[in-house]
């Protein structure tokens, strides 16, 4: 059994400690001690400590039953072992871990929501709260209160407790072990099992800053940083706020509506642009129609078109189907690729689905559609023997309909 003395000394940075047991698999080195500092990836939600053992980095920590193992990339020889953890790390998981007791705690005396999970990364924290919603009023109530239990620097301690004396204390949620029961108390705020490194007061968490709200599994998930994560999230935002202020020549307080006010006249421009162009379709349509092919009382249009969207050149396709009886073979000649699209009046009795399909067969063509209708993309200098294709199968179509 290895003695976790990071349990009862989180802020222990190095250990002295003795090998008792060295595996070798899979190219590395499986290292159990007699006690160590090191906590194991993922125990209680929390992830693992980063650091080294006799200068030799330390890969991953793990539980196993009783023991924790220490995974190393090189042998250790000696059977005295020196346990550096990387405290910069630790210090912030003792950060947000605390921060996170906190948080569901202000959450659950505050509207009764409880926690039904939570997750500790590298650089967010996010709770799951059973509340079906919750407004941005008491969001910042939420954090206004947390803030204020951390600036009152209340004692965060920790405890064993047997589950026969469970009663006497007003745990938010219930331990899943039955006997040597961790409470991480906040000084009489809030009681939570718990086998996680803390902080030894609320003022060392330092700041709780909710980042984001949102709905997830009809509860609300909760993203949120804490001391040192806050600042960082804190300093980049400014400098983001301070540069779009600087750009938009207005005060950092004025941007969200000048970046309101430009964004409503995108969305004007964005309709003017797009009424200009279907009235450009219907022009080009037109114009092609006046340089129609007739076949048979039908006319075949067949065009390329240069750097155009394919939204446009569905337009003027549509266009085209609603002017009578005709054909239509439009290619896009764009700079990296080129696309076709291929129609008909919806009177004309000709199936381009099966045309498509027999044209498949023999070149490189990917797309598809409807007896009506076919697209696809292609190399640009296939362009012109794919349009070349479909109007050879077409001009047979319309043969065989006048027989």
């Amino acid at each position: 059994m290895t003695e976790k003395v990071y349990l009862q000394n989180p802020y222990l940075r190095q250990l002295e400690a003795r090998i008792v047991e060295k595996k070798y698999m899979n190219n590395k080195y499986y290292v159990k001690t007699n006690k160590t500092i090191f906590y194991p990836n993922l125990a209680g939600g929390q992830p693992g400590d980063k650091g080294d053992i006799n200068g030799i980095e330390v890969l991953e920590v793990y539980e196993d039953g009783d023991d924790i193992i220490h995974v190393l990339k090189s042998n250790i020889h000696s059977d005295k072992a020196r346990l550096t953890i990387d405290w910069e790390n630790r210090f912030d998981y003792m950060q947000q871990h605390s921060g996170q007791h906190l948080l569901s705690s202000v959450f659950y005396k505050l509207f009764n929501g409880e926690t039904v999970g939570f997750y500790i990364g590298k650089e967010y924290v996010y709770i799951d709260v059973n509340l079906p919603t919750i407004s941005k009023e008491e969001i910042e109530k939420v954090e206004q209160f947390a803030n204020k239990i951390i600036f009152s620097n209340f004692p965060i301690k920790s405890y064993i407790v047997e589950k026969e004396d469970m009663h006497r204390i007003p745990v938010r949620k219930d331990p899943v072990v039955n006997s040597n029961i961790r409470i991480v108390e906040i000084d009489g705020i809030d009681f939570t099992p718990c086998c996680g490194t803390h902080v030894r007061n609320t003022g060392e968490i330092g700041l709780i800053k909710i980042r984001k709200v949102e709905p997830y599994k009809r509860n609300i998930r909760v993203e949120f940083v804490c001391g040192n994560r806050a600042l960082k999230d804190y300093t980049w935002k400014n400098y983001q706020i301070g540069d779009i202020s600087n750009l938009l020549s207005c005060k950092d307080k004025n941007v969200y509506h000048r970046v309101e006010k430009l964004y409503s006249h995108r969305e004007k421009l964005k309709k003017e642009n797009r009424v200009l162009r279907e009235k450009l379709s219907k022009y080009i349509a037109k114009e092609l129609l006046e340089k129609a092919e007739s076949k048979k009382g039908i006319n075949v249009i067949v065009d390329k078109l240069t750097n155009m969207r394919f939204e446009d050149v569905e337009n003027i396709a549509k266009n085209l189907q609603a002017m009578g009886s005709n054909i239509i073979l439009l290619g896009i000649d764009n700079l990296k690729n080129s696309q076709f699209l291929i129609a008909r009046s919806k009177k004309l009795d000709i199936n381009l689905k099966n045309i498509f399909n027999n044209i498949s067969k023999q070149q490189k063509i990917k797309g598809g559609g409807s007896p009506q209708t076919v697209q696809g993309g292609c190399n640009k200098e296939e362009l012109n023997g794919i349009l070349k294709a479909f109007y050879d199968e077409i001009i047979k179509a319309l043969d065989k309909i006048n027989r």
